[in-house]
């Protein structure tokens, strides 16, 4: 036991695709075991919800959420209300990790496999805690497998994010009034009035957090509150929008009408680079084939005043 590895004689079947299922529901499971348990449920909701943990095979939902569902006849996050991850709150806010970032996280087999907890990797814990899953496998070279994750469904990216603002901003900060204000917001498609909501919300954060919390040390912060908010809503959100001339920050579809959003962080003074890129990299020609409004929103962040400086909007009809 001193010179060789203790319990090498097991086979981790984690990723195996084989065993994809062996720990949740899958969509055969639904429709036919609990076909008596559908009736007046919205069976695409269901879906959204709760399915979408993947292990490189079938997908399949959790099975705490389902039954639960099942017995009150109600959406809610069962699952996560089973109790607030502190611990992984805390070690997000403590790395300063860019939220954004949770919706494409790519690592390789070793990496998710890691159990050392006093050394883990964000996307390793992630993984490993169920709060994101297998979206994509790629072998960019041969025998170096690189695994995209991303939130399996709704209730995990709603309510992690939630989650995260408090960490970020305490609770003391009313962050569930300003997500209730943003909603009502885009309801009205009153965008205006969006950049006052998070002008007037970074200002009142008080001086002293700042010296207590280095949060606001690094460039992403920013940007993470404004996404969190967004994905706490549970708002149709694309990150890192691909299209054949670039990548948009953020794209948010709601209420039939289309934004696309570009953060910047500038020292100081606005300097228009956020909408000009929106404009120059023609982002919003993949939009127009849904012939729904689209707005370029371009957030200029500063470090030294600790909020928004520029804030450009131009509607395309």
């Amino acid at each position: 036991m001193s010179l060789f590895s203790g319990l090498n004689n097991l086979e981790d079947i984690t990723l195996d695709k084989r065993f994809s299922a062996i720990c949740g529901y899958t969509d055969r499971d639904v429709d036919a075991i609990f076909l008596p348990e559908l009736e007046g449920l919205d069976r695409d909701d269901i879906r959204q919800w709760y399915n979408g943990y993947n292990w490189t095979g079938e997908a399949v939902y959790n099975p705490f959420d389902l039954l639960l569902l099942f017995r009150n006849r109600e959406f809610r996050p069962w699952w996560f209300e089973t109790g607030t991850p502190t611990f992984l709150v805390n070690y997000l806010t403590e790395k300063g990790f860019f939220t954004p970032d949770l919706a494409g996280l790519r690592g390789s087999m070793t990496l998710l496999s890691t159990f050392d907890v006093g050394h883990i990797a964000p996307e390793a814990l992630l993984f490993q805690t169920g709060y994101l899953t297998i979206k994509q496998i790629d072998e960019p070279i041969r025998g170096q497998w690189v695994y995209t994750l991303c939130y399996p469904n709704h209730e995990v990216e709603t309510s992690l994010n939630s989650a995260l603002l408090g960490g970020y901003l305490g609770e003391e900060m009313g962050s569930f009034e300003v997500r209730l204000r943003l909603l009502d917001i885009l309801k009205a498609d009153d965008l205006f009035a969006l950049r006052e909501l998070f002008h007037s919300f970074f200002a009142s954060i008080p001086h002293d957090w700042y010296r207590k919390n280095q949060l606001a040390g690094y460039e992403g912060y920013y940007a993470s509150i404004f996404y969190s908010y967004f994905a706490a809503l549970g708002l149709e959100i694309i990150l890192e929008d691909a299209t054949n001339k670039g990548r948009i920050d953020m794209t948010v579809r709601y209420n039939r009408r289309i934004y696309l959003f570009e953060f910047k962080v500038v020292e100081m003074v606005p300097e228009g680079k956020a909408l000009e890129q929106l404009k120059s990299k023609g982002y919003a020609e993949k939009y127009r084939r849904y012939g729904e409004p689209i707005s370029f929103i371009g957030v200029e962040f500063s470090r030294e005043s600790r909020n928004i400086v520029g804030f450009e909007i131009e509607a395309l009809g």
